[in-house]
C-alpha cells in the first residue's frame, strides 16, 4: 500500500464538514442546561431571601407580643395585690369581717361574732 492509499483510507474515516453539525445541538444543550440552573438558582435565592424577611419580620412580632403580655401581666398582678384589693373594696363599701364564726353541726354558732368597722354585730345564734 502506497502513502496515498493510506491517506485517502484515513481520510474516509474522519467525518468531513459534518462535525459542526454534530457539535451544535451538544453546545445548545449545554448552554441551555447552564442556564436553566442559573435561572434555578436564582429563583431560589429569591425565595431564600423572602423567607429570610418574613422570618425576621415574625421574631420582631413576636418580641414586640412578649413585651405587651410582659406588661399585662404587671398590670393584672398590680391589681391582684392585697394592698390595691383593699382600696378597691372600700371603694366598693366593702368593710372587713371582723372575727370569723363557725357552725356546729347541732346549729350552735362556735365563738363571737364581730361586726364590720361600724360595729354591727353579726345575726345569729351566739354559743359558748
Amino acid at each position: 500500500m502506497t502513502a496515498q492509499q493510506r491517506l485517502a483510507r484515513l481520510a474516509r474515516l474522519v467525518p468531513a464538514g459534518s462535525a459542526q453539525a454534530a457539535r451544535t445541538p451538544f453546545v445548545l444543550l449545554i448552554v441551555l442546561l447552564l442556564g436553566s440552573g442559573l435561572l434555578a438558582l436564582l429563583l431560589l435565592n429569591a425565595s431564600l431571601n423572602k423567607g429570610s424577611f418574613q422570618l425576621s419580620k415574625l421574631e420582631k412580632e413576636t418580641e414586640e407580643l412578649t413585651d405587651r403580655q410582659q406588661a399585662l401581666q404587671q398590670e393584672v398582678d398590680g391589681y391582684s395585690a392585697p394592698d390595691h384589693l383593699e382600696d378597691r373594696a372600700r371603694e366598693l363599701g366593702l368593710v372587713p369581717g371582723g372575727n370569723p364564726v363557725f357552725l356546729r353541726p347541732d346549729g350552735t354558732v362556735l365563738g363571737t361574732p364581730g361586726g364590720g368597722e361600724d360595729g354591727e354585730a353579726g345575726a345569729g345564734q351566739v354559743g359558748p
